[in-house]
């Protein structure tokens, strides 16, 4: 895990810098100016976990930054923070963009927790009892499903072919396999019964399932990272 911290010069060495908050954290850190080249081949084999951009009082280069950050294909994906002042906090905007914000002057323990709590959102995992892919959280053992950390209702059904499907990212399934994996081999329905259900999903869970494919004349797959 390392982060990258954009940002003016002056800013990365005065006394209570984020790099030298996160340094003080144990965190790998690397920096870059605003008008550095973002096209470092180590950019696209190791991206960054977390993007602190310190705007302090200058939210308008704050927002300058992210455009240029969005639009490197190795950092599109990547969630960005926005270290700004309680003074440049009144102009920050919902849709700018950013994933979250800390103020500055930094505390340590809230820069830790905004930094985990990036790094969380967009982390993928399958253990045992949890699965997570990104937003989307499956708690096995509770039968919950969550997105940003916000909980969401599925039916019985809706659970355990999401649950599937997660467990087994990158594989195809047709619908006949699907029927007989998750309703069981004494089901006899419709196939239609998993295109509406797949259809449900999407609409409780929204971007949180972008994976989801539909692989035409075949059947469904929750695509891999």
């Amino acid at each position: 895990m390392w982060i990258l911290v954009v940002g003016p010069e002056s800013v990365h060495e005065r006394e209570g810098s984020a790099v030298e908050v996160l340094q003080q954290l144990g965190c790998a850190v690397r920096t870059t100016d605003l008008w550095d080249s973002l096209d470092d081949e180590s950019l696209h084999d190791e991206p960054p976990t977390v993007i602190l951009v310190e705007a302090v009082d200058e939210v308008d280069a704050g927002r300058a930054a992210l455009v240029r950050l969005r639009a490197v294909k190795a950092l599109a994906e990547v969630p960005v923070l926005c270290g700004v002042s309680v003074n440049g906090l009144s102009r920050l905007d919902a849709r700018d963009g950013f994933d979250d914000f800390v103020l500055v002057p930094y505390v340590p323990a809230e820069l830790y927790l905004r930094v985990r709590r990036a790094e969380w959102r967009n982390s993928d995992f399958n253990a045992q009892e949890r699965i997570k892919m990104g937003p989307l959280c499956i708690d096995l053992a509770a039968h919950e499903v969550t997105v940003d950390d916000r909980p969401v209702q599925l039916t019985q059904q809706e659970f355990a072919l999401l649950r599937f499907l997660c467990q087994n990212r990158g594989r195809v399934f047709s619908r006949q396999q699907l029927l007989e994996r998750v309703w069981g081999v004494d089901y006899y329905g419709s196939s239609r019964t998993v295109d509406i259900h797949v259809r449900r999903l999407r609409m409780k869970l929204g971007g949180a399932v972008a994976n989801l494919e539909t692989v035409r004349g075949v059947g469904y797959k929750m695509k891999a990272p």
